[in-house]
């Protein structure tokens, strides 16, 4: 699984290079981008496993990009993780009510964000979501 396909999607240069740095050094394939239309257009050529994603990007939200991407059948077994500083009462609710598969806070722990990647890829998602 070290070498599974992954994006992150951050606005934040700071938090894409610690990701970026973290997981390629676990042998991770990691693509960026830095908002959710990036996102999408990286989506055209790219296949990921995972997208870590932010759900405070400038645009259209990570929950929107979330709802967006499991509209579509050919994400249907793709893991969304959010990645977030906003740590407030029921986001992790709303995260999972948009098609995130998980929740990350931040600040991210650099010394575990490689095992909870590796158990999220690992794990699959459970109930994918075809509409």
């Amino acid at each position: 699984m070290a070498d599974a396909p992954i994006l992150v999607v951050d606005d934040n240069p700071t938090n894409m290079k610690l990701l970026f740095f973290v997981l390629s050094a676990q042998g991770y394939e990691i693509r960026m981008a830095t908002d959710a239309l990036e996102a999408l257009a990286v989506l055209e050529t790219f296949e990921p496993r995972l997208v870590l994603l932010d759900l405070q990007l400038p645009g259209m939200d990570g929950l929107e990009l979330a709802r967006r991407l499991r509209a579509e059948p050919r994400f249907a077994n793709l893991l969304i993780v959010a990645v977030t500083a906003s740590a407030m009462k029921g986001d992790e609710e709303r995260a999972l009510e948009a098609g995130c598969d998980g929740y990350i806070t931040k600040p991210i722990d650099t010394r575990s964000l490689p095992k909870l990647v590796a158990s999220y890829l690992e794990r699959g998602r459970s109930q994918p979501t075809a509409r």
